[in-house]
């Protein structure tokens, strides 16, 4: 009897439809036709067997590399006139991404990469049908941080979400039920140790959560006779032509109305009315000019003394000459395969925010230069940080008294 060709097309998405039943196991929620669906944008022209490995150190540098992901295109573009000339063209999946899960896919088939290797540096998204670096987010700058373990943890229940494709608010917010309620409880003691008015700055990766938490914190507080506010750290920013111009990112002093945000910080914490600028989101200006005054147009936004003032934005306590006054430093995190998972279901099916696969392109690029820019380096200096995946409070040694 002759061997099989294992890079006959029916042979090979057969054998891998296994394989990746061990890499993700929501694989098995499928039948082997399903499976083959979802990889049939990604065979190779000349097939499998055209398909060149790289070497696990290559991949492992590419991967963890800002260059790499800098190269990323959100909206490559792939011409259908010719099939469908009412329709144009469409944007397609960066052709380095589609490398990556070609290459991974016939090492997996081959032998050639380790199953364990694969899930140690990389998860699979069912929907996107694709490959995704994992991000390190307890880096060994972050665990001695923390005094090298956590002040608590629990049954990790996100465990529970695993299968499946997505992951809505309900089932996310019952998997972090213990730890949350742990979160809420540390944050009232921090306040009565430390006293109002207090600013209060929770950053996080988008989908961790952030948004639910502080208004389960907001509520907590005003049952409790608190007045709450907020000030949104994007208010701040100057007008997106003047940073495009000046090849500013939005991740630093430089893209803020920064003496007006650090005024603002100081007369909130004294109990002051304050008056901070207005950014519209549609014109991507802002209601001031590059001085900090107030556009002839412009409207500013008031905002009222409070007792407790949270800080939103992506890096609120990246800036050093604030960061004295922020009372309390909080990363909310959860890992990225869960929070693909929120997305999906969030802005693709609700919200129907991105195009399937811009939304894939752009998520790939961005959970690593995000990690890179915010979240590490506030993990690395901030009070607390809540592992909604890992079920796991960290908190520094001065908190940890306070708690205790």
């Amino acid at each position: 009897m002759a061997e099989q060709n294992i890079f006959e097309p029916k042979v090979f998405s057969a054998n891998l439809f296994e394989k990746m039943k061990r890499i993700n196991p929501g694989i098995q929620a499928l039948e082997l036709y399903e499976f083959r669906y979802g990889l049939n944008d990604l065979v190779p022209e000349k097939g499998w067997e055209s398909v060149k490995l790289d070497s696990k150190e290559e991949i492992e540098m590419r991967l963890n590399s800002r260059d790499f992901y800098d190269s990323i295109q959100i909206k490559p573009m792939h011409s259908i006139r010719e099939e469908h000339p009412k329709v144009g063209d469409r944007v397609v999946l960066d052709e380095q991404i589609i490398r990556l899960a070609q290459m991974l896919f016939v090492g997996l088939v081959t032998g050639e990469v380790a199953q364990d290797w694969v899930k140690t540096h990389f998860y699979f998204d069912i929907r996107g049908f694709y490959f995704l670096h994992r991000t390190l987010y307890f880096t060994e700058k972050v665990l001695a941080h923390f005094g090298g373990k956590p002040f608590k943890r629990f049954e990790q229940k996100q465990k529970n979400l695993e299968r499946q494709q997505d992951v809505g608010y309900r089932e996310f917010k019952e998997a972090n039920a213990e730890v949350d309620e742990l979160f809420i409880e540390s944050v009232k003691k921090i306040i009565a140790s430390r006293g109002t008015p207090i600013l209060l700055a929770i950053a996080g990766p988008t989908a961790a959560g952030k948004t639910e938490i502080v208004e389960r914190l907001r509520s907590a507080f005003e049952q409790a006779g608190q007045q709450v506010t907020s000030i949104e750290l994007d208010n701040f920013l100057t007008d997106r032509d003047y940073r495009e111009a000046q090849g500013i990112h939005s991740q630093g002093k430089q893209a803020l109305h920064f003496e007006l945000f650090k005024q603002s910080l100081e007369d909130i914490t004294h109990g002051k009315k304050i008056s901070i600028p207005c950014y519209d989101t549609v014109y991507a200006t802002s209601s001031h000019d590059l001085d900090g005054n107030l556009k002839p147009d412009g409207v500013p936004i008031e905002i009222e003394p409070a007792d407790i003032i949270f800080i939103e934005g992506n890096f609120p306590f990246l800036l050093e000459e604030v960061i004295h006054l922020i009372g309390i430093k909080v990363v909310y995190l959860t890992d990225d395969p869960i929070r693909m998972k929120r997305k999906w279901k969030r802005d693709i099916d609700y919200r129907k925010k991105y195009a399937p696969t811009y939304f894939r392109n752009r998520f790939f690029k961005d959970q690593f230069i995000m990690a890179q820019i915010a979240y590490l380096p506030q993990m690395e200096v901030c009070d607390m940080t809540v592992d909604t995946t890992g079920a796991a409070l960290w908190v520094t040694s001065e908190i940890s008294k306070i708690l205790r």
